[in-house]
């Protein structure tokens, strides 16, 4: 078979996963090929213009960057803090309900924020202090295994439930179950679930650990926003894979992985808009497919295909968010007041089942967030003017199957819901 070119890694999708692992693989020498299908790299971390406004797409807080990060170490062995400017949020986020029924902000920090619990739920201080305990713990730990080599896990499973407790007592456990265990006032589980929907949609299908990374980064680093937009973090990371000789190729969709002598080799790829398709192919000694996992069984030849798509195949589709990208004239709240991020509920749930529940009730009534990119210097303006974005889980089902007049239609219809 002959190819078009010779690559050391070749890259599918130029999410912040790809572009990191092009960015440090491209510094060590390596020449990559990354294949984008949009226009611009980044996935989610980009932005986008509408007049005068500079739109944030997703990433509207980082967490952590504290030291125990793992971030920290990658930003600063790829230069990112000498190109770009990190603002740290005021606060966590506030929450509250349209009936009123409690207004809380979450304050940075963790001492701040047990603080803050304990004094407005003084009965249930013993649960304030194990959630937090567990956080930091299971993060700690985590982070901790990471940087373990392999012969050193391998010697250490013998007393690993001695090394590692917090990790093992809560391994198994969903988020849901440890909350309902420690914790009993249904209005506390719903100001610390406020931003589920960072993660995911139902806390009783959400692994415990996964959740006190995240979490528990936001509590020991705090939530920070890239100045700018975060295009300006992809942007950098794509340059460090050009300034090291590599080539990213936008509009372009990869057809199929090509596997030789069992092993990924290459791949086939053609534009992804436009009347020339101009079938192309590359190869590589390795292929880092940073795309969406259920495309990537239809990239392979079978037997691979059938293998994957067995191994997938009782897997459930995440939900997503649906984001409204608001222009304003002026800010909108007053100087010195409100949050950069807030939850609005629409009332004091009974259950978690509820909380999972609301997530697919009709718009109206469905739970959000409104990030003020005003509380900060964002970058994404020029005063007064400013701009936000209201956010709610949202499921593709919800929007499959229309026409384009009729998905246009109804995102008029839906928008106007949140004003």
């Amino acid at each position: 078979m002959s190819y078009n070119n010779t690559y050391d890694v070749i890259i599918i999708g130029s999410g912040l996963g790809g572009l990191t692992a092009g960015a440090r693989l491209a510094r060590q020498g390596r020449r990559i090929l990354m294949l984008e299908q949009h226009v611009v790299p980044g996935g989610c971390a980009t932005t986008f213009k509408r007049r005068n406004f500079t739109m944030e797409v997703g990433l509207h807080e980082m967490d952590g960057l504290d030291a125990q990060d793992i971030k920290l170490k990658i930003f600063e062995e790829l230069g990112v803090f000498d190109h770009l400017e990190f603002i740290k949020l005021p606060e966590f986020y506030r929450t509250l309900t349209e009936s009123g029924s409690f207004d809380f902000v979450m304050p940075d920090g963790i001492e701040n924020a047990r603080e803050a619990l304990m004094q407005k739920f003084p009965a249930e201080a013993r649960g304030i202090q194990t959630y937090f305990d567990t956080l930091i713990g299971v993060r700690s730990e985590v982070i901790r295994l990471q940087s373990m080599p392999r012969w050193k896990v391998a010697l250490a499973l013998p007393v690993f439930p001695l090394l590692f407790p917090m990790l093992v007592r809560n391994m198994k456990k969903n988020l849901g179950q440890f909350l309902n265990a420690h914790i009993g006032d249904t209005e506390l589980k719903q100001i610390l679930l406020a931003n589920l929907g960072y993660y995911h949609d139902d806390p009783d299908s959400m692994s415990m650990i996964y959740y006190c990374m995240a979490q528990g980064g936001y509590y020991s680093g705090g939530g920070h926003y890239i100045k700018g937009g975060s295009q300006m973090l992809s942007d950098y990371l794509a340059d460090i894979i050009r300034q090291h000789g590599g080539d990213i190729k936008f509009n372009q969709r990869v057809t199929s992985i090509i596997i030789e002598d069992g092993r990924a080799r290459g791949v086939c790829f053609e534009r992804n808009h436009g009347r020339h398709k101009e079938p192309s192919r590359a190869q590589a000694a390795v292929v880092i497919a940073n795309s969406a996992v259920p495309n990537i069984p239809d990239m392979l030849p079978d037997p691979y295909r059938t293998k994957l798509q067995r191994s997938i195949a009782n897997r459930v589709s995440s939900c997503s968010l649906l984001s409204i990208y608001v222009g304003f004239k002026s800010p909108p709240q007053p100087t010195g007041r409100g949050q950069y991020a807030t939850f609005v509920a629409p009332h004091t749930i009974a259950d978690l089942d509820e909380l999972t529940a609301n997530n697919r009730a009709p718009y109206s009534e469905r739970g959000f967030v409104f990030v003020d990119y005003s509380r900060i210097d964002a970058g994404l303006s020029a005063a007064p003017r400013s701009v936000g974005a209201f956010c709610c889980v949202d499921y593709l089902n919800d929007w499959e199957g229309l026409s384009a007049a009729d998905y246009r239609a109804k995102k008029e219809v839906v928008a106007l819901q949140f004003f």
